[in-house]
């Protein structure tokens, strides 16, 4: 039996590391409608990643998907923990299972435990509009930065529209995971 849209195979895959650092713009606003989630252009205006909620705001689970719809991560609610605890799923090609990439814990602060034994630390800037991802195993070297989107003369897009700069040599699709579990924690999407 064929499929409705059969995958194809692209000439060459995307690449979610560079070697410069990368700027996206963050709406958070789904473009489907009636859903919660959010939108992630790159610096192009091309849109790179969407995540969309159809459950109630902040649901048990959501997933970060490419422009072509294929999931990237999913982000799974920990029911029995006394605080908050996210788990991040990767998804392969190549496998039928998931594989648990990171855990995100909720404390006094939020850190994130990666499958390679790096831990990030999110820190929250002046107000609750922006946050840092700083690497703790590199002395608090920053990893990413988001903070609220501003035109070049100072006036701001909104609440809902920010700037992410992510750091050379990172897996952005990791960093919008994260991102996207600061975003579920604070009821944002």
């Amino acid at each position: 039996m064929s499929r409705i849209y059969p995958k194809t195979p692209s000439p060459s895959s995307p690449s979610y590391i560079t070697s410069k650092p990368e700027s996206f713009t963050i709406w958070m606003k789904s473009l489907v409608f009636n859903t919660r989630g959010c939108t992630v252009y790159n610096s192009k205006g091309e849109i790179v990643y969407r995540v969309d909620n159809y459950d109630n705001k902040g649901g048990q689970e959501v997933y970060l998907m490419d422009i072509q719809g294929k999931v990237l991560y999913s982000l799974l609610q920990k029911k029995f923990s006394l605080f908050g605890c996210w788990d991040g799923y990767k998804w392969d090609d190549h496998s039928s299972e998931k594989q648990v990439w990171f855990r995100v814990r909720k404390n006094r602060n939020i850190s994130v435990s990666l499958c390679d034994g790096c831990t990030y630390q999110i820190v929250r800037m002046d107000g609750r509009l922006g946050f840092k991802i700083v690497d703790e195993d590199e002395e608090g070297a920053l990893v990413a930065e988001i903070k609220q989107k501003q035109t070049a003369t100072g006036i701001h897009f909104g609440d809902d529209v920010f700037t992410l700069t992510i750091q050379p040599h990172i897996d952005h699709s990791l960093i919008m995971a994260i991102v996207m579990v600061y975003g579920l924690i604070n009821n944002q999407i």
